[in-house]
């Protein structure tokens, strides 16, 4: 989880300017030969060391004189007033990223699943964040945790698999609602798993390979239907006209004989059935003239 810097960190800025004083103040007591400049440099020196504080350049940090709210100070450098003031923790304004998980909840179908999300959001008024909420990080967690639980809770199985992005819009109108009274904006949520049983899992690989396998049967099915329709035309035509039938029988002799290389032996009342005496006589011929 997201660790804001703790505010009674000593900079390095103050660690050196209270070396440097203390070091001064020794080192006039060593020349002068007395005491107190030593004295005088070490309670300047612890002075700056709980004085100055540095703030980065994406955080802000409030201010509290004697209990009351008193301003927000950074980025940078400032000053404050050691006992009289107190600090909050320092509070990051950059872009964070909060990760939540809902362990077996029940889909609107009664399904259970694990979901895991990511939440990006930002705080955008330190000052609401800081004096509105006791710890805004676990808020938000324990919110987007919520959130997501019901979310899960008005949805089936399949739009959770298939619309995750609605579902992650869901939930980030359902969080912002609740956080930009802090002064922190939700600015998405995105689901990165949803897990199921693996015998549930396992039910639906099966479910899913029949449904193909139906698919296949019909398309199969549906492809025979058209070839004997086409079939049941072809011999329409043909029983209109014979010599269209012997040409086609002629024609599938030919492919088979030319495709496999071999002879074919065709009885004789087939040859006659077929007319392919007068062709087989009037092939010979031609090559008999041929050569």
């Amino acid at each position: 989880m997201w660790q804001d810097r703790n505010p009674f960190q000593i900079s390095g800025v103050a660690a050196a300017c209270g070396l440097i004083c203390a070091a001064i103040g020794v080192l006039l007591s060593a020349l002068l030969d007395h005491r107190a400049p030593a004295a005088v440099g070490i309670v300047a020196g612890l002075y700056c060391l709980f004085s100055i504080k540095v703030a980065d350049q994406w955080e802000k940090v409030a201010v509290l004189r004697l209990g009351r709210y008193s301003g927000l100070r950074g980025p940078g450098i400032f000053l404050i007033i050691p006992v009289v003031d107190t600090l909050s923790r320092y509070v990051d304004q950059r872009v964070r990223v909060s990760s939540v998980s809902a362990e077996s909840t029940l889909t609107r179908d009664t399904v259970p699943v694990n979901v895991d999300a990511i939440v990006f959001w930002v705080v955008w008024n330190a000052e609401k964040s800081i004096l509105e909420v006791e710890d805004f990080v676990q808020a938000i967690t324990m919110s987007a945790q919520t959130g997501l639980r019901e979310s899960i809770g008005r949805h089936e199985l399949a739009q959770m698999i298939t619309e995750r992005e609605s579902l992650g819009r869901e939930l980030q109108r359902i969080l912002d609602e609740k956080t930009n009274p802090w002064g922190i904006t939700i600015q998405s949520v995105e689901i990165r798993d949803v897990r199921i049983p693996q015998g549930l899992e396992d039910a639906m690989s099966r479910q899913a390979q029949a449904e193909r396998e139906r698919q296949a049967r019909i398309i199969l099915g549906q492809a025979e239907t058209e070839i004997a329709a086409k079939f049941s035309e072809a011999a329409k035509t043909y029983q209109d006209n014979p010599v269209a039938l012997h040409l086609r029988a002629m024609n599938m002799l030919y492919e088979a004989i030319k495709e496999r290389g071999s002879m074919v032996i065709v009885p004789s009342s087939v040859v006659e059935t077929m007319g392919l005496g007068g062709a087989i006589a009037t092939a010979s011929l031609n090559g008999a003239k041929t050569e």
